[in-house]
């Protein structure tokens, strides 16, 4: 008989929030107690100390951390999150939502997340560039394109995973662009990467739009989060015909109800690295934001931000889930029995960025190289093939599509890791 386990290193809220999700959708599938903990917790972790040599010469350790789920149906994958707030828990379940995700895609990866605990705005450039590659150099026997494959998070960029391929090819003594993905063009980047995570975000409402008989021309949205992944999605959406009446970042967000022009948005951060100030509409917190009467609410900054506490408060009538987690499991139960919102899950709905990570790994390993029309031809037909599945799956057997989506991207992972055993 089984015994389960119970894991304190990853404690944090976030971890046991993805582990009840894991819970609920095991007890849905049947899965056997045999199999449960194998697929449920992370296959191993690493902590680093980082020191960098600051401008002023002071020396400051950083830490550092990669969490690697699931080995079983492929290299492992995912972002680096430099953040001041980042966990080792958060960075489990950020890997644990990973293996699902491509589980769910059909992509040949298990899933891993990086992080370390920094600011990156309190660094230089020089500073930033040293953490990088002091944070590759020590996982260098760790991560590998056919071991573990990085790409970039929050708080990182195309830049930083530049830094990082430079180190990882110093190290092994020849270039090997497969290591990470979300590159520079140059350097073996794939065209559509930047913006594929809110491109497939935009997919995803515009196809559940269609289903809900809502046109676009009549839509108008909501994006918390203004990174790369919420400036994607509402470039995207606002090319469709929706109007973007709020965004925001962690300084506050700007309201406008006749509509605000994102790439007014996007050149003002540019220049004045945060929204705040901006012109384009009045000012409103991240809160008031969540609870705009809207069509679609895109959530796509941190995690855990939808709660108990404003689930009911929502006007909205999808939610794109374009951030990792972002809605609690007590705000899920909440949404379900209100039945009047569209709930688009995060490892379905945000599948896009490592679709196209994929792409560009095919691409470097081959050295052979596709236009943007053909990445994202392919793209959208990965993201079809994901939502026709969750939606079958959802009606035969009447889950919620976040149920729907985790039953499907667990179920697979474990089978994977039963068919393989157990090496004795």
């Amino acid at each position: 008989m089984s015994k389960a386990i119970v894991s304190t290193l990853y404690d944090s809220d976030v971890f046991k929030m993805a582990c009840r999700q894991f819970d609920k959708a095991a007890d849905a599938i049947n899965l056997p107690e045999g199999i449960r903990d194998r697929t449920k917790y992370p296959r191993r972790c690493l902590a680093v100390a980082l020191p960098v040599k600051r401008d002023d010469g002071s020396i400051t350790v950083f830490e550092g951390y990669r969490v690697q789920h699931n080995l079983s149906t492929g290299p492992a994958k995912g972002g680096i999150r430099f953040h001041q707030n980042v966990t080792i828990g958060e960075v489990a379940a950020l890997a644990m939502w990973m293996s699902w995700k491509c589980s769910l895609a059909g992509l040949p990866y298990g899933g891993a997340k990086g992080g370390i605990v920094v600011d990156p705005s309190k660094l230089t450039l020089t500073e930033l560039e040293h953490l990088s590659r002091r944070y590759m150099q020590e996982m260098v026997n760790f991560l590998g394109p056919h071991t573990d494959v990085a790409a970039p998070d929050v708080g990182t960029n195309e830049r930083i995973m530049g830094w990082m391929m430079d180190t990882y090819a110093n190290h092994v003594g020849h270039i090997e662009p497969a290591v990470v993905t979300g590159k520079p063009i140059s350097l073996g980047g794939s065209q559509g990467r930047k913006e594929a995570t809110g491109a497939g975000v935009a997919y995803f409402v515009k196809k559940y739009l269609e289903d809900l008989k809502i046109p676009l021309g009549k839509t108008t949205v909501a994006v918390q989060g203004f990174g790369n992944v919420g400036s994607e999605t509402a470039l995207a959406l606002q090319a469709y015909g929706a109007k973007i009446i709020a965004i925001s970042d962690y300084t506050g967000g700007i309201y406008n109800p006749k509509g605000i022009n994102i790439k007014k948005a996007l050149a003002y951060v540019q220049y004045a690295k945060v929204l705040k100030d901006f012109d384009g509409g009045e000012p409103i917190t991240n809160e008031q934001l969540l609870e705009l009467k809207c069509t679609v609410l895109a959530p796509c900054a941190l995690e855990r931000v939808i709660t108990d506490q404003n689930a009911g408060k929502l006007k909205c009538r999808i939610i794109a889930e374009g951030a990792n987690g972002p809605t609690t499991n007590a705000a899920d139960k909440i949404l379900d029995a209100r039945g009047d919102i569209e709930l688009i899950p995060d490892i379905m709905c945000n599948s896009g960025g490592v679709v196209v990570s994929y792409f560009e790994w095919l691409q470097n390993l081959q050295s052979y190289y596709w236009s943007r029309d053909e990445v994202m031809e392919k793209l959208y037909v990965i993201l079809d093939r994901a939502k026709e599945s969750v939606e079958y799956q959802k009606r035969k057997f009447k889950f919620s599509r976040r149920l729907a989506a985790l039953t499907l991207g667990i179920g697979r992972v474990a089978e994977a890791k039963a068919a393989r055993g157990l090496f004795p």
